[in-house]
């Protein structure tokens, strides 16, 4: 059971979670032994409420499959343990980020004020850099 918050959680039974070879370099040992780790999950088939389907459906996320199915791989550590534990908190974290609304932006605009600042700050570099010019003496 992957606990997402208090009402949330995503049973292990929707999380397919298989276990394949690591890429690159690690010596002998990484022609035998499938430490790596391919986590799948299938948001359209889940039991997570509507409003958490419709989020992750609609990121712009390239572990997320045309199909619907967010696809996780692990490959840091080297053990097929902590891999399996890594992806689990990835996905832990991406269903997690899916909840938190973003704040909406409220237009403003500058104060009379700065935009006095601004300017008289701006005379004041200009003035700097044209004391600075060669004097011509003709």
């Amino acid at each position: 059971m992957l606990r997402i918050s208090n009402m949330v959680s995503i049973p292990d039974s929707e999380i397919e979670i298989s276990a394949i070879r690591s890429q690159g370099a690690g010596g002998q040992n990484v022609n035998k032994v499938a430490t790596a780790v391919h986590l799948r999950f299938d948001v359209g088939a889940s039991s997570l409420p509507d409003f958490y389907k419709r989020r992750l459906l609609a990121r712009q996320d390239k572990r997320l499959t045309k199909d619907g199915v967010i696809v996780i791989k692990s490959q840091e550590h080297r053990t097929q343990v902590r891999n399996k534990e890594e992806a689990l908190k990835r996905l832990q974290q991406m269903v997690k980020a899916v909840a938190i609304l973003p704040k909406a932006r409220r237009v403003t605009k500058p104060s009379r004020s700065a935009k006095r600042r601004r300017l008289e700050s701006k005379a004041r570099r200009s003035q700097l850099k044209a004391s600075r010019k060669k004097v011509d003496l003709d």
